[in-house]
């Protein structure tokens, strides 16, 4: 007869709202400018679909928020991706006993849980593939940024200099966005001696790193192999095809939706927190120029 039950009576007679906040901790200067970004597009579409096949839905917060925009919500858990380090809003939530969801910098914490990447695996597997392609001078262009993913790719970085003999050449690029990103690019190209290899973690299009090698009258991979931690299905379709390092957003919200609704719903002896594997996509860019 078509009839459909009121979620809304439904959700009231069991006594919980079914809703999970979700915030980009990283972005809080600019509280909407993380969809901007094909990572954080990616992740926050599959988390929501994840969340609805879960019976749940999500509520989007503004980065930065504050507790006055959220304490009101009947949240029963906030999914707050990539914290910068010591964030208040992990630690007010907590404190609220509202369930946290998010990377490893919550591990230990009760009622936190996370999912997330192998950062000193992925590292090391990105830069050995540039020295086994031929790059010795490998640089780093990465976020200013106090994630624990940066963090943690700085540390991993620096080991593996130490460990090959080879000096540091880090380049912060201060601000999200191609433009900065591209900035950041160029000054690393140019230093003396120059790198012969590039590692470019700070989110940017593919092509328009190409394009700023060009403009130094550098080839790729002739000149500097290249790899970008990346999202951007351009990657693929650039001149010449970039060699992207993902981070498998998608694996991780369901991965990370499965856990935390686990954890909601008491399903035994859910696990704190699951480790991913970044995957390497080795392309021309990073080849040996032979």
């Amino acid at each position: 007869m078509g009839y459909r039950p009121n979620a809304t009576a439904r959700q009231l007679r069991a006594g919980r709202a079914r809703l999970i906040g979700y915030v980009v901790g990283e972005f809080a200067g600019e509280p909407w400018a993380y969809l901007d970004s094909p990572y954080f597009a990616r992740l926050t579409g599959a988390t929501s679909a994840a969340a609805l096949r879960h019976g749940y839905a999500l509520v989007m917060l503004p980065a930065g928020t504050l507790q006055r925009e959220w304490a009101d919500l009947p949240l029963e858990a906030v999914i707050v991706a990539d914290p910068v380090q010591d964030d208040p809003l992990v630690e007010d939530l907590l404190a609220a006993r509202i369930p946290v969801f998010s990377d490893a910098s919550v591990a230990g914490r009760t009622g936190a849980h996370w999912v997330d990447i192998d950062t000193d695996a992925a590292v090391r597997e990105s830069l050995d593939h540039l020295r086994a392609g031929g790059a010795r001078r490998p640089a780093l262009v990465l976020p200013d940024s106090t994630t624990r993913f940066h963090r943690e790719t700085l540390a991993a970085y620096r080991a593996w200099c130490a460990r090959h003999g080879t000096p540091e050449r880090v380049t912060l690029v201060p601000t999200p966005g191609n433009g900065p990103v591209v900035r950041a690019v160029e000054q690393a190209l140019t230093a003396d001696p120059r790198p012969d290899g590039l590692f470019v973690v700070a989110e940017a299009s593919p092509p328009l790193v190409m394009d700023a090698a060009r403009r130094l009258g550098l080839a790729v991979p002739a000149d500097v192999r290249v790899i970008c931690v990346s999202e951007d299905e351009s990657a693929a379709h650039a001149d010449p095809p970039v060699s992207t390092l993902s981070l498998r957003p998608a694996d991780v919200a369901e991965e990370g939706m499965s856990l935390l609704v686990s954890a909601l719903e008491a399903d035994g002896d859910t696990p704190q927190g699951v480790l991913l594997t970044a995957r390497l996509r080795a392309r021309k860019s990073s080849m040996h120029r032979n």
